[in-house]
């Protein structure tokens, strides 16, 4: 199944929440399926969910953005980032509501129009996992 896509190009300035943001965008222009192409820039805080650890870690900077990559639903981001301290450290995990821009973040999206995601409780998991639907057939 083929999907066309479009891209969508975001910069948030000083002081903006990432993962709010983002939810917004896809709230407020109703858009069915997105998902992070690419991020640069930095953080004064960053909020992540580590692996295996049920709660969050905060991590206060100066940080630069070494990667973002995720989906985004009107039901929810999942996004995960990778971030470097000043001297190139990299922590990377679960984005939280909480990583706060510091200079800029540039975010380019894949918007994907006849692609529906949302998020179901998956009980093998235990978590709201990501379900694909396309309304629409789309032939190569």
């Amino acid at each position: 199944m083929f999907s066309s896509i479009t891209s969508l190009s975001l910069r948030l300035r000083p002081g903006d929440d990432i993962r709010g943001s983002l939810s917004r965008l896809i709230y407020d222009r109703e858009l069915p399926a997105a998902c992070v192409l690419s991020c640069a820039g930095s953080l004064s805080r960053a909020a992540l969910r580590l692996a295996g650890n049920g709660g969050g870690t905060i991590i206060e900077g100066p940080l630069e953005i070494v990667s973002l990559s995720g989906t985004l639903s009107p039901h929810g981001p999942h996004l995960h980032i990778a971030i470097a301290d000043s001297i190139g450290r990299v922590l990377g995990g679960h984005l939280l509501d909480g990583c706060i821009v510091l200079t800029t973040a540039e975010i380019v999206l894949a918007v994907m129009p006849e692609v529906r995601f949302s998020r179901r409780r998956d009980d093998a998991t235990g978590f709201a996992e990501l379900v694909i639907t396309t309304p629409v057939e789309i032939t190569p």
